[in-house]
């Protein structure tokens, strides 16, 4: 049942009107569908904390415009004739927008990018998602029952740093998997990395300062950075990952790169650059965020220590997340962060929200410590390197030599060039793409404010959340689209 959206005091204060008012707003925005029930007037009453004859009366003043129909013995539903040009959003009364902060102007003025939903499409290729088939459930719903047997005897706030457990189970997962040392004081839990990053630009960034970005980059940390009203320094990319040489002479505060598998061209940054990136670091007292956002996933390349283990324990904020191995909804993540912003950022998760959830964090703790975690991680990186091929395999046999595919050595999606469709192309290709019922995304967004220089359309294509059907069956649909917008260009 969709529940009515009304204050308390909100309805205390104005009575019978204030909840006509959020009532007939919820019926314009289409909140309970043509036809659709509202509480009873008894249980809305009960909800809100006001009398059964105030929600009696503004249900009688709805009925009376026409909004909705009542009869006795039944509940409210909202009348069939209801139209838009009837109860027109000008015709509402609305509270207009107080005065933002500059934060709240700047982010007012990002564009944030516009999901569909991904159970209308045969295959959705879009970059982040799992498959829940993947998830380890009985291992975890072990590990979470046992949390809870072992719940304390009183239920307080918690560590802010996170769970003493998880913390050093990180450590001597992060040396074994990623050979960095660090100690369970470094490591600070969060809500998924991208907390992490928006503690990193409260804490490192101000108004005008500089940040150093990938370019292509990752736009979700772009945005977090520069809504501080930090400006961006975009550096390009190549195949041996960011061009640290063009960084040496830059004055900036920061730097973000993702060195173990650039997102989303997918290249690995060589060792001499990440030793031009840490030198140039130390010359300018900067701080490097190094996001290792899916180490875990390697096919056709071996592991490359990340920038922590290099000797940047001073310099270097190593972000990970389980995002890309247990689950997105998870929203756990963690940081290392150096000896002496510690202080500074366990500060600043207090005042955020506290800590991050317990019982979460307890039976992840479980998994890191009985091994169950890295045999999922294990079986997890077998079902996407299968997901891969078919990807690789369907892409080669629907498309050959009109396709260049990059990024393909790592991670959970790949780079696809189309060779014979122009940049200007990618909306008419995507949304015919749309209504074959296949999702593609665009490259374009993750460039910073910059000419477009390819002369080909980008496609990012993430895979771990389709079946082997899915996606043989979704590359063929593309190349339908494919061939509908190649004709009409031509």
């Amino acid at each position: 049942m969709n529940r009515v959206v009304v204050r308390r005091e909100h309805s205390a204060r104005l009575g019978a009107r204030g909840i006509y008012a959020s009532l007939r707003e919820q019926i314009v925005a289409k909140v309970y569908g043509q036809n659709g029930v509202l509480p009873s007037a008894r249980a809305l009453s009960v909800e809100l904390g006001v009398s059964r004859t105030t929600v009696t009366t503004a249900y009688e003043q709805l009925a009376a415009e026409g909004f909705i129909v009542i009869r006795q013995g039944t509940r409210p539903r909202v009348a069939i004739t209801v139209s838009d040009e009837k109860i027109s959003s000008s015709s509402l009364e609305r509270e207009r927008p107080q005065k933002l902060s500059d934060f709240g102007t700047r982010l007012g003025d990002l564009a944030m990018p516009v999901g569909r939903d991904a159970g209308e499409l045969v295959a959705d290729f879009r970059y982040g998602g799992l498959s829940t088939s993947d998830f380890p459930m009985p291992a975890w719903r072990k590990a979470v029952n046992g949390a809870i047997l072992r719940r304390p005897p009183v239920l307080f706030y918690n560590d802010p740093c996170g769970s003493v457990r998880l913390r050093a189970a990180l450590q001597g997962y992060l040396w074994r998997a990623r050979s960095i040392r660090c100690e369970p004081d470094d490591v600070v839990i969060v809500n998924g990395s991208q907390q992490g990053l928006d503690l990193c630009a409260r804490l490192l960034l101000d108004r005008g300062d500089k940040f150093v970005i990938e370019n292509p980059c990752y736009p979700m940390a772009r945005s977090i950075f520069q809504v501080t009203g930090a400006i961006p320094i975009p550096v390009n990319v190549d195949a041996e990952g960011i061009r640290s040489d063009l960084i040496s002479k830059l004055d900036a505060r920061m730097a973000y790169v993702t060195p173990s598998h650039q997102f989303p061209l997918g290249s690995v940054m060589s060792v001499g650059r990440r030793q031009q990136l840490l030198n140039w670091a130390e010359e300018q007292s900067a701080y490097i965020v190094e996001d290792d956002y899916d180490s875990e996933y390697r096919f056709d390349m071996k592991p490359v220590p990340p920038l922590r283990a290099l000797g940047g324990a001073s310099n270097v904020i190593y972000v990970g997340t389980v995002s890309k191995t247990l689950s997105p909804t998870l929203r756990l993540g963690y940081v290392v962060v150096p000896p002496a912003l510690q202080e500074v950022f366990v500060q600043a998760k207090r005042l955020t929200d506290r800590h991050a959830p317990v019982l979460e964090q307890e039976a992840l703790a479980t998994l890191l410590e009985t091994g169950a975690y890295e045999s999922h991680v294990r079986k997890a990186r077998r079902n996407n390197a299968r997901r891969r091929e078919a990807l690789l395999d369907a892409l080669q046999e629907e498309f050959g030599e009109d396709v260049r595919v990059e990024g393909a050595e790592a991670g959970l999606h790949l780079v696809v060039w189309f060779l014979d469709i122009q940049p200007s192309m990618a909306t008419p290709f995507i949304e015919t793409a749309a209504s074959l019922s296949v999702g593609v995304y665009s490259i374009r967004p993750h460039y910073v404010d910059q000419p477009y220089a390819h002369e080909y359309l980008g496609l990012v294509m993430g895979y771990a959340s389709l079946s082997e059907h899915q996606i043989r069956l979704g590359v063929k649909l593309l190349r339908r689209a494919y061939q509908t917008v190649s004709c009409g260009a031509s």
